[in-house]
């Protein structure tokens, strides 16, 4: 299975950082958002990736490309585990990129990977600006659904009702425990219109009807062809709860809170931080 990751948006809520950096190149702790994110495809399995990419986003090409001068150096220098680190970057998985020519929204980002993606075929889609953490990668998971009933299949969780107006949100039917069937979508619901408060959190596998389907639709939320919409008209989806933890990278402030918690899970650092904090909240910083 290949695995497409929309990563084309212009990020204007980090502005002015992403004047002339994409924001899934922004640093989570030690690594850039993006990372995280192809490395959750591999680790599920997947070794064809397609980044959709956009104006001034050439970084994310250079980051998972070999950098011969930087690996040079640091072999030159004996650092050996710096070599192997970035060694392994340019060696996770075949990668791909492809331009979306404007900023029309997700799906027509996603319709950007129809010539890479061949047939009939079903495909992975992670976003960019999204991280999970779990024992069995998210997207393993639904790989692992698809593979069971044969039909398309996303990750929600439950999200506060006050935040269903920043998501896709499904109206779910229940299956058996962390399954269900999706009988809507509706993308960005005021409170009172989401049919639940199950999001849609990043991750999916669409069969390949759905380019048909995102042809077809027309623009909506924010005048941009929304993929929510164009999910409405698949045969059948399946939605799985995800149990893991989800990062949205898609604001300062989670941007911020997460990184913060990825260093405090190295324990080469942990008692600096925590140290840190605390000098800040007693005013001693």
């Amino acid at each position: 299975m290949k695995a497409v990751i929309p990563a084309a948006g212009l990020g204007t809520r980090f502005l002015p950082v992403t004047k002339a950096q994409p924001k899934e190149m922004l640093p989570v702790y030690d690594k850039p958002t993006i990372q995280y994110v192809v490395e959750e495809a591999v680790a599920s399995g997947i070794d064809d990736i397609l980044i959709i990419t956009g104006k001034g986003k050439r970084s994310i090409e250079d980051h998972f490309d070999k950098s011969f001068e930087l690996e040079y150096s640091l072999k030159k220098n004996g650092k050996h585990k710096l070599l192997e680190d970035i060694e392994k970057i340019s060696e996770l998985a075949d990668i791909y990129y492809v331009r979306q020519k404007e900023q029309k929204g997700l799906g027509d980002a996603i319709y950007c990977a129809k010539k890479h993606v061949d047939g009939e075929e079903a495909f992975a889609v992670l976003l960019g600006d999204t991280i999970t953490t779990s024992d069995i990668p998210c997207t393993r998971k639904l790989i692992d659904i698809y593979e069971e009933y044969g039909s398309s299949v996303i990750a929600v969780e439950e999200v506060p009702r006050e935040k269903v107006e920043m998501y896709g949100v499904i109206k779910p039917k229940p299956i058996k425990d962390d399954l269900y069937i999706v009988e809507d979508l509706v993308e960005k619901p005021s409170q009172e219109e989401a049919p639940s408060n199950f999001a849609i959190i990043g991750r999916y596998i669409l069969e390949s009807e759905i380019f048909d389907h995102i042809e077809n639709t027309p623009p909506g939320v924010g005048g941009e062809i929304q993929l929510t919409d164009a999910m409405r008209f698949l045969d059948e989806i399946y939605a799985y709860v995800f149990n893991g933890k989800t990062y949205d990278i898609g604001n300062k402030v989670d941007w911020l809170k997460t990184s913060i918690e990825f260093a405090l899970k190295d324990e080469n650092i942990k008692g600096t931080i925590i140290e840190h904090l605390k000098e800040l909240l007693d005013g001693r910083a």
